[in-house]
């Protein structure tokens, strides 16, 4: 891929402003359960190495959400 954000940046970012309303630690549970069930497995490795890698790019919120679906391995 050549520059631009991942996808699956993106839409764990769009994922993780849909619970920004909440604690960082609860938004994080409701998206790596959301990521876990309805993501292929190739995306959500995609996810755990970027966040892994230290990007800047990911909020928090998906950042803790990529570290507990590593966790959940």
């Amino acid at each position: 891929m050549s520059g631009g954000i991942p996808p699956y940046v993106r839409l764990a970012n769009e994922i993780a402003a849909q619970f920004a309303h909440r604690s960082l630690e609860d938004a994080a549970t409701v998206i790596a359960n959301h990521l876990k069930a309805t993501w292929d497995p190739r995306m959500k490795q995609a996810l755990i190495t970027h966040a892994e890698s230290g990007a800047t790019d990911l909020s928090p919120a998906a950042v803790l959400a990529a570290r507990r679906l590593q966790a959940a391995r």
